[in-house]
C-alpha cells in the first residue's frame, strides 16, 4: 500500500510531486535499487553516525522513541529515520533531535530525485536515500534506524556494521511481502541480524523463536532474548536485568500494558553495545519523557475534542492488525474499566483494504458501545459498511460516517448524558494523521 504525502511548502510540494511521477507507486521490495541509488550518491549509508536498527510488527516505533530519549538523556545526539509520517513528511527525518527544515528537505529531495530517474525507485527508497544522504552530512553521536516492511530486504537493510540490532513485537501484518505464517515473518525480520552484533529481541512462542535463531546462527549472530538474555519485572516501577546489573526505571508514561517491554527492549540495546555511554538515571528520564503520536495518545482541547461532551476523552491509536487491538484493547479497558466505575468506550474506526478488520475488531467485542465506520482520506480502504457490518455481527452497535467529525458529532447525541464518552480513533496511521491535523496536534 503505498504513502501518500502532502507539503505546505511549494518547494518540498514540487519535490513531491515529482516524486510520485518516478515512483511505481507501490511498494516493492529488493536491494538492488536502494544500493544503486546510494552508490550515485557516494554511499552514505556508509558514513553515518553509529546505528541502531529496528524491526518488528508492533513497538518498533516506540522502542524509536525510547531510544531517542535515552540517547538525548545521556547528553548525546541522535538522528532518527521513522515511517510512515502522520502529519508532515518532514517526521521523517528528524538531525540531531529536530525534525528536518522545509528548504533542506526540498533540497535534499531534489538530489535524490536527481539521481533516482531511470530507477522506479519507491517512495521508500527514494526517501530512505534522502535519509542517509542528509544524516551523513550532519554531526550526531548515533543514528537511529526504524525498519520500513519486514527486514531482510527493506531498503534499510544495506546498513552493514550497525552498532545494536533489535526486533520488537512480532505478529501477522504484510503477508502478501512477508509471508502468511509468523515464522516466515520473523524469518524476514530477523534478516537485519548483523555479524558480530548481539541481536536482541522480545518474548516469543517457541517456533517463532527458532526461526528467528536460525536466521541468526547463518549469520553468526548471538540473540539475546527476553526471559533469557535479559529480564524485566514490572510493578509500581520496571526493573531490568542482564548480565552486567540491574536498572530501575519509573514505569513508561507512554499508556499502555505493552509499554513497559518496550522501553525494556530500548535498554536491552543500548546495553548490549559498546559505542554509547548511556548512564542509568537517562533510562529513568526516557521512562518518563518519551512521547510516540498516535500510539494510545490522548488527544488535548482542540477542534475535534470541542465536539464531545465536556469531560469526555479522546484518544487515538494507528493500530492496525491484531497483535497491536489486543494491546490497545487491555489499554484502553484499565482506562475505561477502573476499579470504581465504568464509562461508555465508543469507536471509530478505518482501516486501509490490505488489512485484516475481523482481527482487528475481535478484542473489542466485549468492550465497545459503539462504532462508527470511516473512509481513510486519499488511501484505498474498507468500505464503512463493510466494517459496520462486521461490528454488528460481534454485538457492537455499528454506525458509519463520511469522517472522523461527523462520527464525534454523532456521539455526543447518542451517548449516555450523565457520563462523558470515552472515544478512541483506531485502525490506520494515515487516519490519525487526519486527527492529529484536525485537532492541530502535529508532532513536533
Amino acid at each position: 500500500m503505498p504513502d501518500h504525502a502532502h507539503s505546505s511548502n511549494p518547494a518540498v510540494q514540487a519535490q513531491l510531486d515529482r516524486l510520485w511521477s518516478l515512483s511505481p507507486g507501490a511498494d516493492i521490495l529488493g536491494l538492488e535499487r536502494i544500493t544503486v541509488l546510494l552508490d550515485r550518491l557516494g554511499n552514505p549509508h556508509l558514513h553515518l553516525p553509529p546505528v541502531l536498527h529496528v524491526a518488528g510488527t508492533n513497538g518498533k516505533g516506540s522502542t524509536c522513541a525510547f531510544l531517542r530519549s535515552a540517547i538525548e538523556a545521556a547528553g548525546l545526539t541522535c538522528h532518527v529515520y521513522t515511517s510512515p509520517h502522520l502529519v508532515r513528511f518532514n517526521e521523517r527525518i528528524r538531525i540531531a533531535g529536530r525534525l528536518i527544515a522545509d528548504d533542506a528537505l526540498a533540497t535534499l529531495l531534489a538530489e535524490v530525485l536527481d539521481h533516482a530517474a531511470d530507477l522506479t525507485a519507491s517512495f521508500f527508497e527514494i526517501t530512505t536515500a534522502a535519509a542517509f544522504l542528509a544524516f551523513s552530512r550532519a554531526p550526531a553521536d548515533a543514528c537511529i534506524i526504524e525498519v520500513g516492511l519486514g527486514g531482510r530486504l527493506d531498503a534499510t537493510n544495506v546498513i552493514t556494521a550497525p552498532i545494536a540490532t533489535g526486533i520488537a513485537q512480532l505478529g501477522i501484518d504484510h503477508q502478501s511481502f512477508l509471508g502468511d505464517t509468523a515464522e516466515e515473518i520473523a524469518g524476514e525480520k530477523a534478516g537485519i541480524a548483523k555479524p558480530g552484533v548481539t541481536l536482541v529481541t522480545m518474548r516469543y512462542p517457541e517456533s517463532v523463536a527458532a526461526r528467528v535463531g536460525a536466521v541468526a546462527a547463518r549469520a553468526d549472530v548471538r540473540v539475546s532474548a527476553l526471559d533469557t538474555g535479559w529480564h524485566l519485572t514490572v510493578g509500581d516501577t520496571l526493573t531490568y536485568t542482564d548480565e552486567n546489573g540491574v536498572i530501575e526505571t519509573p514505569l513508561p508514561a507512554l499508556a499502555g500494558p505493552h509499554q513497559p517491554e518496550n522501553l525494556g527492549l530500548a535498554i536491552a540495546m543500548l546495553r548490549h553495545q559498546t559505542v554509547l555511554e548511556i548512564p542509568p538515571e537517562a533510562y529513568r528520564t526516557a521512562a518518563l519523557a518519551t512521547r510516540w503520536p498516535a500510539r494510545m495518545q490522548r488527544l488535548h482541547p482542540g477542534p475535534l475534542t470541542a465536539l464531545l461532551p465536556p469531560g469526555s476523552q479522546l484518544w487515538l491509536d494507528g493500530g492496525h492488525n491484531p497483535a497491536a487491538a489486543a494491546a490497545i484493547a487491555a489499554t484502553l479497558e484499565a482506562i475505561a474499566h477502573p476499579a470504581l466505575g465504568r464509562s461508555e468506550v465508543h469507536l471509530v474506526l478505518g482501516m486501509l483494504s490490505n488489512k485484516d478488520p475481523a482481527g482487528l475488531l475481535a478484542p473489542f467485542a466485549t468492550l465497545a458501545t459503539t462504532l462508527h465506520a470511516v473512509p481513510v482520506p486519499d488511501h484505498e480502504h474498507h468500505a464503512p459498511a463493510t466494517l459496520a457490518a462486521m461490528a454488528h455481527d460481534l454485538g457492537i452497535a455499528a454506525h458509519t460516517a463520511p469522517d472522523v467529525a461527523t462520527a464525534l458529532a454523532d456521539i455526543t447525541e447518542i451517548a449516555d448524558q450523565a457520563e462523558p464518552p470515552i472515544v478512541l480513533v483506531l485502525g490506520s496511521l494515515y487516519l490519525a494523521g487526519e486527527v492529529l491535523a484536525a485537532n492541530d496536534e502535529a508532532p513536533e
